[in-house]
């Protein structure tokens, strides 16, 4: 489309735009209509459906009455001679009863009040005699002589939610009132008997009382009313009563709810159809305009890009390059569009791995994380490339090339280099000062069983000058032997742990390897005036090096006494926790010394690091070592008391 064409578009669409807004004012009057139709509709059945509904009721309400005066009468002809033997009387209920009338119950009362016969026989037990005294039902019974008519008393439950109330007919003969003939009504009964099928289908019919209470309804369960009803006066029997009917929802015909819906259905698709076709024209005219514009921001963005691509078809053709992939191997797209294998770019030294990196790519098998290659340059200079190949598919679905981004990495394979030549250079400079650190921590863990030695040597000389027995010397001697081979075993693990090589790996006891420390410890402790509080509540025992283990609780309770220095004599104590924690085997060795500052807290453990004047700085920095070596942790902590406290974790042995 040309721009010219596209300037008038706007101009034809605002000229015609008042021809589209009739079609949408047609279809707004259409379902206009239709929507009033279905409301004149709705509101007619809904009248039609309230007449029926007051008429049924009516209807209802008179043939109630009706079986309420016939039953009236009936029970008016009732004789003083049938009624005086209970077969004649019961004979006479049983044919009163068969003519679905709605009554349960038939008393005989004499005119002195007195029941003289019952149909069913069992009675209610306030309607004997004595019960009826001043209740309601004796009110009924002296009414209805007193007025020669039937009179009908108030309703009241019998059973639960079952209700009933009686009619008090009097009986006369000669003129003279003989008896009263009570007939008493279920209401669940008597509209049992009295509503017929046709009508309960329709409603659910109740009888209410004055405060609305239900007391009495048939009705199909499983159906579902509607809110609206109609109730009519229930008179006889009075007392507030009312027949109240509720019609079942009655579901909108089928037909007239398809018609309705499809008409509105059609005119939305008449609609919908002439909108598609206007957005289709003007979309239509546009639509060249629009893919020149996506064309050119998809390509301003693709010659923004530092990262080469390049496609080729299923046979290796190149069939597009992006200003990258130029600039990256000096070639243009005209010299590199339509080349087939072998490719220009492609490095002579390395020509048979590109080439079956190529025939992998096309058959599928191409490295899925990216693969690197090395290309050459226009000006033969080699670069390396990190290649990522991806199938080009149309919108079909189908493969039909491969599309493929490419990054020159030589600058980074070159800092790779350089920085392992760097790593190895930082190695060597670490061995040396692995050596230094082993110097040190020789000279430091050799310190305590050299000057072991030379107490013992000291003592066995001045026994040899006090002219002691050589009984007296051979102790002391054997001490010092010993302590020359513990020196050497030291010099020993101390290279192996510098070496990072495996220790020598035993079942250790704590306990035991605290007594041992404190043995060698003995000496100086006392000369320090310092006590030792041993608590072990558990004695767990651990898979480790003893010597090494040795050497850490010597150097945790040195460490213990050294900040004691200053503390008062008579608070020179040290308290060793033995215990057990979640598998582990738990150490806490608690000074009451001078404590850590906290300025130094987070260097205590670094080689080279330490709080003495004349210290070292290795001995904890070893202790951690060997702790971590034997997969435990070594922690310290501010104690309560004053001074600090170190806790040694070490894993339980699995033997124990």
């Amino acid at each position: 489309m040309e721009p010219d064409v596209v300037g008038l578009i706007p101009e034809r669409t605002s000229r015609w735009r008042w021809l589209w807004v009739l079609p949408r004012l047609a279809f707004i009057l259409f379902v206009g209509g239709v929507a009033m139709l279905l409301w004149v509709s709705e509101r007619t059945d809904s009248e039609e459906r309230r007449a029926t509904l007051i008429s049924d009721v009516l209807w209802l309400e008179q043939n109630l009455r009706f079986h309420l005066i016939r039953n009236e009468d009936l029970l008016g002809r009732i004789a003083s001679t049938q009624a005086a033997t209970a077969k004649s009387f019961e004979s006479y209920a049983r044919t009163l009863f068969g003519f679905e009338s709605g009554l349960r119950q038939l008393i005989w009362l004499d005119a002195s009040g007195q029941v003289r016969q019952a149909h069913p026989s069992v009675m209610d037990p306030a309607l004997s005699t004595d019960a009826m005294e001043g209740t309601p039902s004796m009110q009924s019974f002296r009414l209805a002589k007193s007025l020669g008519k039937p009179v009908y008393g108030a309703p009241y439950p019998f059973f639960g939610n079952d209700w009933q109330f009686e009619v008090h007919v009097p009986v006369s003969r000669e003129g003279k009132i003989v008896g009263v003939a009570v007939g008493i009504y279920r209401i669940r009964d008597l509209l049992s008997d009295s509503v017929p099928w046709w009508l309960a289908e329709r409603y659910r019919i109740s009888v209410i009382g004055e405060n609305g209470k239900v007391l009495g309804a048939r009705s199909k369960v499983a159906s579902q009313v509607t809110e609206e009803g109609y109730q009519v006066a229930f008179d006889p029997p009075g007392w507030g009563l009312a027949i109240h009917a509720v019609p079942y929802h009655a579901p909108r015909p089928a037909a007239s709810v398809f018609l309705s819906v499809a008409l509105i259905v059609l005119a939305a698709v008449v609609l919908w159809s002439l909108w598609i076709l206007r957005r289709h024209v003007l979309r239509r005219q546009l639509v060249e305009e629009e893919l020149r514009r996506e064309h050119a921001f998809r390509k301003a963005m693709e010659d923004s890009l530092d990262t080469g691509m390049r496609a080729r078809n299923l046979d290796g053709e190149i069939t597009y390059v992006n200003p990258a992939f130029c600039r990256m191997v000096g070639w243009s797209v005209e010299e590199l569009v339509g080349r087939r294998p072998p490719m220009p770019y492609w490095a002579d030294d390395f020509l048979d791995e590109t080439r079956l990196m190529h025939d992998r790519v096309l058959a599928g098998d191409g490295p899925s994380e990216g693969f690197e290659l090395k290309f050459k340059r226009r000006n033969g200079e080699v670069i390396d490339v990190l290649i990522h190949e991806t199938p080009l598919m149309n919108a079909n679905g189908v493969h039909f090339g491969w599309m493929g981004s490419m990054v020159d990495i030589t600058e980074r394979k070159r800092t790779e280099e350089t920085a392992r030549q760097q790593q190895e250079r930082l190695q060597s400079t670490s061995r040396l000062v692995a050596v230094g650190e082993m110097a040190s921590s020789i000279a430091h863990e050799l310190n305590q069983p050299l000057a072991a030695i030379s107490s013992y040597c000291t003592a066995a000389t001045n026994l040899l000058r006090n002219g002691a027995g050589i009984a007296d010397v051979v102790p002391a001697l054997e001490k010092a032997v010993e302590q020359s081979r513990r020196a050497g075993q030291v010099i020993r693990r101390i290279y192996s742990l510098t070496r990072s090589s495996d220790s020598r790996v035993e079942r250790v006891g704590l306990a035991d390897s605290v007594d041992a420390a404190l043995d060698l410890l003995e000496g100086e402790l006392r000369k320090r005036g310092v006590r030792i509080s041993f608590r072990a509540a558990q004695r767990p025992a651990i898979d480790g090096d003893p010597i090494l283990i040795e050497q850490i609780l010597l150097n945790l309770l040195r460490n213990a006494v050294d900040s004691m220095r200053t503390t008062p004599a008579d608070q020179r104590v040290i308290e060793i926790d033995l215990d057990t924690e979640d598998g582990y085997a738990s150490l806490a060795v608690a000074d009451h010394g001078c404590g850590i500052d906290p300025g130094v807290a987070d260097k205590l453990f670094d080689p080279l690091f330490s709080t003495k004047p004349d210290g070292m700085g290795m001995g904890l920095a070893i202790c951690r070592s060997v702790v971590e070596s034997h997969r435990g942790r070594l922690s310290f902590a501010a104690n309560s008391g004053g001074g600090t406290v170190f806790r040694l974790l070490l894993p339980i042995s699995a033997t124990q």
